[in-house]
């Protein structure tokens, strides 16, 4: 975040996130990095879409509703 508390993401986040949405919005199911790398080609690791969603979710811009779970867009998601 900056000093006006505006959320700072990189643009493959901002890709990630909208992946996310657009999906959770579709299926209802919990988002897993693996089926973004398998189905988007975003061209890098499961590990980095997970490091990419861990920054989100500190964010506050995803959440993980469980351990093995995919992650979900929180309100502020959705509105970012």
């Amino acid at each position: 975040m900056d000093q006006r508390g505006d959320i700072r993401i990189t643009e493959r986040q901002r890709a990630v996130l909208g992946i996310i949405v657009e999906q959770y919005v579709s299926t209802a199911r919990p988002v897993a990095s693996e089926q973004i790398v398998n189905n988007y080609g975003l061209n890098v690791s499961s590990a980095t879409v997970r490091n990419d969603m861990a920054d989100l979710e500190r964010a506050g811009l995803i959440v993980q509703p469980h351990t093995s779970a995919g992650r979900i867009p929180t309100d502020k998601g959705y509105r970012y």
